[in-house]
């Protein structure tokens, strides 16, 4: 990798890690990871199962704490801040399996999603107009606003992907990151969730996705990094990642 250029106003403004590192044991899950992300981009991450996408994750969004390292947003240091305090200063996420309440409607669980002050509380005062307007918006982005009235365990995987994706945009983040989006997805879905991503990319979201389905990474995602063994390898925009010797050898099976 080469040293990291004089920063721009979009660089500055992005998410960046520096020599992050993360042990389990005696497996090294990140090794001295240094990565910029575009702002205002739809990123990737991809490269072969255990290569530390997820770990990278985790400890950009506090739900694991880097061993070494630190991890930067809009130039602030949010290194092992807490879940709540990174996604206030405005980073989602969704996860490789589903976070949603399994018992409770799709609409409420996008009513509880758009508050931090916990389950109960929300479910107290969350009855009001807005945020039920707000919800019902944003259903009906995800194409699934008829079922409002479903609990979420009855919808399908890919359904439940979109419901998830639908809480992470109540919170109104301005960077979101996606762990394996298509996973488990039908095709119609992936295709409707690949324009979810662009359109809403278009509208001012930065994206960072972990994924696998490199149909989905090729067409919809301006800059792709790919990870092995821990770190990144290759970076660049996906017609040049595609054909880049290094990542053939480590992940594409060239």
């Amino acid at each position: 990798m080469s040293r990291l250029a004089p920063a721009s106003q979009d660089q500055v403004r992005s998410l960046e890690t520096v020599g992050l590192t993360r042990s389990f044991g005696g497996v090294t899950a990140l090794r001295a990871a240094t990565v910029r992300f575009h702002h205002g981009k739809v990123n990737a991450v991809i490269g072969p199962n255990g290569s530390g996408k997820t770990t990278l994750f985790n400890c950009i969004t506090g739900m694991i704490k880097a061993d070494a390292g630190r991890v930067t947003y809009r130039g602030l240091d949010i290194t092992g801040k807490p879940p709540h305090r990174i996604a206030r200063a405005g980073i989602g996420r969704s996860f490789q399996l589903c976070r949603v309440f399994p018992r409770m409607t799709v609409l409420d669980n996008l009513l509880v999603a758009a508050s931090a002050r916990g389950l109960r509380a929300q479910l107290a005062s969350s009855r009001d107009r807005e945020a039920i307007e707000r919800a019902r918006g944003w259903l009906a982005r995800m194409g699934i606003d008829h079922l409002e009235a479903t609990e979420a365990r009855n919808l399908s995987w890919g359904q439940q992907k979109l419901l998830e994706l639908a809480g992470v945009l109540m919170a109104d983040p301005e960077t979101i990151l996606l762990d394996e989006p298509a996973g488990g997805v039908n095709p119609a879905l992936i295709g409707r969730l690949g324009t979810l991503v662009r359109q809403l990319n278009a509208e001012g979201k930065t994206f960072i996705i972990v994924e696998h389905n490199m149909d989905m990474v090729m067409s919809i995602c301006d800059h792709v990094v790919v990870f092995d063994q821990g770190r990144p390898i290759a970076e660049g925009p996906p017609a040049v990642i595609r054909s880049d010797p290094g990542v053939l050898e480590a992940y594409l099976g060239g």
